[in-house]
Parts: C-alpha cells; sequence; structure tokens
C-alpha cells in the first residue's frame, strides 16, 4: 500500500520495521520518503531575504509505503479479491502508528495523524520489496481521490461555524477539544488514552448548563479512567467509552446549535 500527501509528515525519511513487541515478528515495513521540492534537507537553512512579491512555492510531497513481508503465494489473484477499504484503514493505521511515535520521539505536540481523506494518491499493489519501496509495482491499483468528507459527528454547516469561531462570535467549548481527541484515540484502538481523556471531558461538560444526561456515564468513565491508569483495561471499557463519546458528542452539537 503506497499513500502519497501534499505536505511533509514528520518522520525522517527511511525503512522501518514495524512490529507490536521487541521480540514479535515483524507486520510491515514502512518506507517513508520525500519527493520534489523543497528537499528535506534543505529546510530550514535559508535566511531571511527580501521579496517584491509572493509565487507560490512548490510543494514537497511525503510518500508512506507500507509493505508486507509475507509472501503472497499468487499475488495476482491476492489483488484482485483484495478488500481496499480495509487494506487501506490497516495502511493509515500503520502510518498513524508511526506518526504517533514520531510526536512522543520528537516531543512535538504538532505532529498530526491523517485520515485516507488527506491522501493526494493512494496505490495498492505488489512487486519485489526493492520494486515497492522505490515507488513501483508489479502490477497495482491507484484509487480514485474521494476528496475530504464532511465528518460525520460535524455539525450541519460547518463553513458559518468556522467563520463565527475566527471572528470572534463563538467560543470553542474546552471539551470539544477533548471529545474529538478521545474519539481518535477510540478509532486507533487506544482506549487507555481514550478514558482519560473522556474523564476530563465529560466533567467540563458536567460543569457547564444543560449536560445533565450525561451524569449516567460519569462513573462509567471514571471507572475506565483508572482502569487506565493502573495499566489494565479490560474489553468492556471500550463499549462504555464508546458509548460515552457518543453521547458527548450529541451534548456538543446540541449546544452548538444552540439547543
Amino acid at each position: 500500500m503506497q499513500l502519497e500527501f501534499g505536505f511533509l509528515l514528520g518522520p525522517p525519511d527511511g525503512r522501518y520495521l514495524v512490529r507490536p513487541a521487541a521480540d514479535a515478528l515483524v507486520e510491515s515495513v514502512l518506507v517513508l520518503s520525500t519527493l520534489g521540492a523543497p528537499q528535506r534537507a534543505r529546510l530550514g537553512a535559508r535566511r531571511p531575504r527580501g521579496v517584491s512579491s509572493a509565487e507560490p512555492e512548490p510543494v514537497p510531497t511525503a510518500r508512506a509505503t507500507i509493505v508486507s513481508p509475507t509472501p503472497l503465494p499468487s499475488p495476482a489473484q491476492w489483488l484482485a479479491d483484495l478488500d481496499l477499504d480495509a487494506e487501506v484503514e490497516s495502511a493509515v493505521g500503520v502510518l498513524n502508528l508511526a506518526l504517533r511515535a514520531h510526536r512522543a520521539a520528537a516531543a512535538d505536540p504538532y505532529v498530526a495523524e491523517v485520515s485516507r481523506e488527506r491522501a493526494a494518491v493512494i496505490r495498492v499493489g505488489y512487486g519485489s520489496g526493492d520494486e515497492v519501496a522505490d515507488g513501483r509495482f508489479g502490477e497495482a491499483l491507484e484509487l480514485p481521490r474521494s476528496g475530504a468528507r464532511r465528518p460525520r459527528r460535524s455539525m450541519e454547516a460547518p463553513e458559518e461555524r468556522f467563520a463565527a469561531l475566527l471572528g470572534g462570535r463563538e467560543e470553542i467549548h474546552p471539551a470539544e477539544e477533548l471529545v474529538l481527541r478521545a474519539r481518535a484515540d477510540l478509532n486507533a484502538g487506544r482506549p487507555a488514552e481514550a478514558a482519560l481523556q473522556c474523564r476530563v471531558a465529560i466533567e467540563a461538560l458536567l460543569a457547564a448548563p444543560g449536560s445533565h444526561e450525561l451524569a449516567s456515564h460519569r462513573e462509567a468513565v471514571a471507572a475506565a479512567a483508572n482502569a487506565a491508569l493502573s495499566g489494565s483495561m479490560p474489553g468492556k471499557h471500550a463499549a462504555v467509552l464508546e458509548d460515552a463519546v457518543t453521547a458527548m458528542e450529541r451534548a456538543l452539537k446540541r449546544r452548538r446549535l444552540g439547543g
């Protein structure tokens, strides 16, 4: 699977082995490379200079290739039978795992994860290891661009709210960011992080008027957060957190719509 983005992802170019634990088998190989100008080595090397006009700068492209180390007995049949959506989601999950690792390693809070909608190009195919790592395939499919989709949990008419927020006519409730982060953690299979985000988010919402219906989730969220702190997260907490995050999303939507 190969994804290309019209911006730099953050981690340095190279080949990286991805495994769930140090003594586990390699699950995939992640190959990161920068294409186009400005090249990564030149970024940040310039001194300020005078300009008379602002011309568009060439946009670099970051390429992420996720390679499975498992040989395919029948590559052409594999490609024909492939569940493309599942394959893309799996590849995006590997890439976001790498971005999360880079965010922690670099202690840079501004390293952001990505979605399939942000990719300029997505290709899936097969080839030798060197071929695929260099952006070549024996055979491949290029998926049609889906374009940016409106988030399914977004309020109606987000463009109007965007303008209102920038214009100072509305404010972002502190819980909004926390709930969004909890949703991202849940989607990425990080229940411990989601539980801790939920714990603070639900308290922030309950402190505001009009969110009393969230009180029924308070105890379960607290139990999940305590389990996260103790290093033990039973599977039952995932459903509890899903219910709580969904309820908080509904409460925030009503708040945005003035309900």
